[in-house]
C-alpha cells in the first residue's frame, strides 16, 4: 500500500463514521513553552481535549506533520525518524472505549480498508496499579471482537498509560495494536508489546478518563475523550512487509538522490548505509521545518538550534560518503516534489527552503573543516588518556572558538572509541551563555500548553498587541509567531526596520488603553469565509477548518483563534514592552510583561 492511499483511506473511513476532517497544523506550536515542535497529532487539539468546544464538532480526524527530537542520535538505524506523519481521530466527550476500539478494529481488518487478517493482530491494555484499576473494559471489547485472550497482553503504566504531560491534568490508560511480523517468539513470555521484533505497534487509542490532582489523586473526568495515533511511515512499512521504513516508497526517491550526489550505492556498506539514512531523514525534516508557514531559520537557540543541528549533521554524513560540494538543495528538491501533494506549503515556500539550506551548508562547511582540523590536532594527546574521555573544557573550546557543535565532537570521539565529559561541557556552556543548551533541554520532552490564569491573560494580550502594531506600523504587519509562559510573552511580527522609541511607546499606550476600557471578549463560530468578510485576521497563511472560532475584543480587534481568552480585558493588569529587537530577516520580536 502506498502512503497516499493509506492517508486517503484513513480520512475516508472516519469521515464515513461522522468524523469531520480538520486541517493539520503548523510544526511550530502556538503559545506552548513546553515544546519546540508539534510532537503528535493531538498537540494542536490540547485546548479541546481540556474542555473547549471545537468548531467542527465532537468527532474529528486529520493527518498531522510532526517532529520529535529526542531520538536524533538514534536516527541512522532502520526505524528512527525525526519527521513523521501521524494519522488521528478524536472523540471529544462523544464515544469512548467500546466505539473507539470497534472503529480501530474495523479499519484494520475490513477488506475495504486495510484487510489485515485477524490472526495477525495482538493488543495491549493497562494492567492496573495502586492509582487506577486494570482496564478490563478494553480487554472485554477486544475479546468480543474476536481477539483471543493469549493475544491480549496486560502491560504496566510505562507502556500503556498516557499523561499527564505536566504534574496535573487529563490522563488515562491506552490500548495499543500490534501486528505479528512472523518471527519466532523470543520465549514463553513473548506477547504483544514485547520488544524482540515479533510484534510491531501499528496504532494507539488513548482513553482520557482521569484528572490527576495536585495531591496525586486520579479523579474520573465528567467529559471523557479519545485520542488516537497511527504513524504513516511505520504503518506502510508493516503493511508492505518491509523490515525498515527506509525500504518503502517514502524514502526510495530520497535515497536515489543521495546516491546521485555521493556516487555510493545504498546497501554496499553498513556504516555508509547509516549515513545515507541520516541524510535522508535530516534533510526531509529540515525541508518541512523551513517550509512551514511559521518557518524558523537556523540559529543557536530553540527550534532554530534543532534545525541547524539537523542540517549540519546531514552535511557531515555527506562528507563521510565522499560528497565534497553542495548536496542539500538537490535532495530537498526531490522531497518537495514528492510531498507537496499532501503539503502544498513545500512548493509555496520552495525558494526559502532551498536558499536557507544553501546558506547554512556553505557556512557549515567552513566550520566543519576548521573544527575537524582542530580535533585532529588534539587527538594524539587525547588517545594517551587510558580512560578515553575528552574533557568538556576542550569540547567547549571547539564550540566557543570554532562554532563546532558538541554533538559533532561527540560523534568524532565515538568513532575513535572515546567519550566526551558532557556535564563538564554543560557547566562551561552555562557560564558562557544565558540560555544554555541544558536549560532548554526540557523543551524536547513534550507537554501540554499552559492553560493557567497568567498564560491565558498573555494570550489575550497578544491579540491586543497585534492590533496595536497594525495601527502604528500599518496593516502589512502580520504575526509570525509567539511564545507564552506564565511570566512573559514573546511576539514575532513582520516589519523591515527597528521600531522607534515613539512607536514602541505608542503601541504600549494603545494596548493599555484597551485594558483600561475593560472590553468584553466574545467568541463566535462561523465559516472561514464569513470570518474574512467580517474583517477578522487569520494568521500565518495557516490552514483552517471550514468552521472557525473568531474572538472579538470589544470594538478593537477580532481574530481567528483557538483560544483560550479572558472574559474582559480589565483583568490583564498593566502591559509593558521590555524589549524590541530583530528576530530574523524582515521579522521583529517584542518581549513584554503584564504587571
Amino acid at each position: 500500500m502506498k502512503v497516499d492511499e493509506l492517508r486517503s483511506k484513513y480520512i475516508e473511513f472516519f469521515k464515513s463514521k461522522d468524523h469531520a476532517q480538520i486541517q493539520g497544523k503548523s510544526l511550530l506550536p502556538d503559545n506552548d513553552p513546553t515544546v519546540l515542535f508539534t510532537t503528535a497529532g493531538m498537540h494542536p487539539l490540547v485546548p479541546y481535549l481540556l474542555g473547549e468546544a471545537h468548531p467542527a464538532g465532537k468527532r474529528l480526524t486529520d493527518y498531522q506533520k510532526c517532529i520529535r527530537t529526542g531520538d536524533i542520535d538514534a536516527v541512522g538505524d532502520p526505524s528512527h525518524l525525526t519527521f513523521f506523519e501521524m494519522l488521528g481521530n478524536w472523540s471529544l466527550g462523544d464515544y469512548f472505549k467500546e466505539k473507539a476500539i470497534a472503529l480501530s478494529f474495523e479499519f484494520l481488518t475490513d477488506s475495504k480498508w486495510l484487510g489485515i487478517p485477524l490472526e495477525k493482530i495482538g493488543v495491549t491494555v493497562f494492567e492496573g496499579d495502586e492509582t487506577a484499576p486494570r482496564d478490563e473494559e478494553s480487554a472485554a471489547v477486544w475479546k468480543k471482537l474476536g481477539i483471543p485472550a493469549d493475544r491480549i497482553s496486560y502491560r504496566p503504566r510505562e507502556d500503556n498509560w498516557w499523561g499527564p504531560a505536566g504534574a496535573t491534568g487529563p490522563c488515562g490508560p491506552d490500548t495499543e495494536m500490534f501486528i505479528d511480523m512472523g518471527k519466532e517468539p523470543c520465549g514463553p513470555a513473548c506477547a504483544p508489546g514485547c520488544s524482540c521484533g515479533k510484534w510491531l505497534e501499528i496504532w494507539n487509542d488513548v482513553f482520557m478518563q482521569y484528572n490527576k490532582t495536585a495531591e496525586g489523586r486520579y479523579e474520573p473526568l465528567a467529559r471523557k475523550c479519545v485520542d488516537t495515533g497511527m504513524g504513516i511511515e511505520r504503518t506502510v512499512t508493516i503493511l508492505n512487509g518491509k523490515k525498515s521504513v527506509y525500504e518503502t516508497e517514502v524514502f526510495a526517491p530520497i535515497i536515489q538522490a543521495v546516491e546521485r550526489a555521493g556516487g555510493y550505492g545504498y546497501g554496499a556498506n553498513p556504516e555508509k548505509d547509516a549515513s545515507v539514512r541520516i541524510i535522508c531523514d535530516h534533510i526531509r525534516a529540515s525541508a518541512f521545518i523551513l517550509g512551514d508557514p511559521k518557518a524558523v531559520s537556523p540559529s543557536n537557540i530553540g527550534a532554530g538550534y534543532v534545525l541547524r543541528r539537523l542540517i549540519r549533521r546531514a552535511v557531515r554524513h555527506g562528507r563521510k560518503l565522499g560528497i565534497s560540494g553542495a548536496m542539500l538543495s538537490p535532495i530537498a528538491q526531490v522531497i518537495i516534489a514528492q510531498m507537496s501533494g499532501a503539503y502544498p506549503e513545500l512548493t509555496e515556500n520552495a525558494s526559502r527552503i532551498l536558499g536557507e539550506l544553501d546558506r547554512e551548508e556553505e557556512k557549515f562547511l567552513e566550520t566543519l573543516q576548521k573544527g575537524e582540523h582542530e580535533f585532529e590536532k588534539l587527538l594524539p594527546n587525547l588517545l594517551k588518556d587510558p580512560r578515553k574521555v575528552m574533557s568538556g573544557r576542550l569540547a567547549f573550546k571547539l564550540y566557543d572558538t570554532y562554532g563546532f557543535p558538541i554533538e559533532l565532537t561527540e560523534e568524532l570521539a565515538r568513532e575513535r572509541g572515546m567519550t566526551v565529559n558532557r556535564p563538564e561541557f554543560e557547566e562551561a556552556f552555562r557560564k558562557h551563555q544565558e540560555l544554555s543548551r541544558s536549560g532548554s533541554g526540557q523543551l524536547f520532552k513534550g507537554g501540554l500548553a499552559d492553560q493557567g490564569e497568567m498564560s491565558v491573560k498573555y494570550h489575550t494580550a497578544t491579540h491586543l498587541l497585534h492590533k496595536a502594531l497594525r495601527i502604528v506600523l500599518g496593516d502589512r504587519v502580520a504575526q509570525k509567531g509567539s511564545n507564552i509562559t506564565a511570566e512573559r510573552m514573546r511576539f514575532d511580527f513582520s516589519h523591515d526596520a527597528p521600531m522607534t522609541e515613539g512607536e514602541i511607546r505608542r503601541v504600549q499606550d494603545i494596548v493599555n488603553e484597551q485594558i483600561q476600557r475593560d472590553l468584553a471578549v466574545t467568541m463566535t463560530v462561523m465559516t472561514l469565509e464569513e470570518a474574512k468578510t467580517s474583517g477578522a485576521i487569520a494568521l500565518f497563511g495557516e490552514k483552517y477548518e471550514a468552521q472557525v472560532k473568531v474572538y472579538r475584543i470589544g470594538d478593537f480587534s477580532q481574530e481567528v483563534c483557538g483560544g483560550p481568552q479572558v472574559e474582559r480585558t480589565g483583568s490583564l493588569g498593566v502591559f509593558r514592552i521590555q524589549k524590541e529587537q530583530s528576530s530574523s530577516a524582515g521579522v521583529r520580536r517584542i518581549r513584554a510583561v503584564l504587571e
